[in-house]
């Protein structure tokens, strides 16, 4: 099941940290088609965030097609994100365990590598573009 965090510096809106994380683990394959997200009542617990904005980002998935709400059963996923990639997942994510020591090694802290990373990205998804 998914564990909900959330990151109050990040400048995103709660209910939409929320819906990127079910779409990341759906992407993933931490969730699948016929999982259960956990109730309202345990987010709100876990997190301690307003019952209304984690019903709002669970709304906001069902109008993508991706939850659907059975009422008095709770909220259940009806489609994954993953696609056929998640077979590749593991040898990258092994090599990013490798860089990530590496840096780590570099003496980068945290926002140093997040920040390498992130512009790295950028960069590269620029240029394809």
């Amino acid at each position: 099941m998914i564990e909900f965090h959330l990151d109050a510096r990040s400048g995103v809106a709660p209910y939409m940290q929320l819906i990127r994380q079910v779409r990341h683990a759906l992407r993933l394959g931490v969730l699948k088609e016929g999982d259960k997200l956990p109730t309202v009542k345990e987010v709100v617990a876990r997190v301690a965030i307003n019952p209304n904005t984690v019903s709002k980002a669970y709304r906001e998935l069902e109008y993508e097609g991706l939850v659907t709400a059975r009422p008095g059963l709770g909220t259940f996923v009806t489609r994954t994100l993953g696609g056929d990639s998640l077979s590749k997942h593991e040898p990258l994510r092994q090599d990013l365990a490798r860089w990530l020591t590496e840096a780590r090694e570099a003496g980068l802290d945290d926002e140093s590598i997040e920040a390498l990373f992130l512009s790295s990205f950028r960069a590269f998804s620029e240029a394809r573009a």
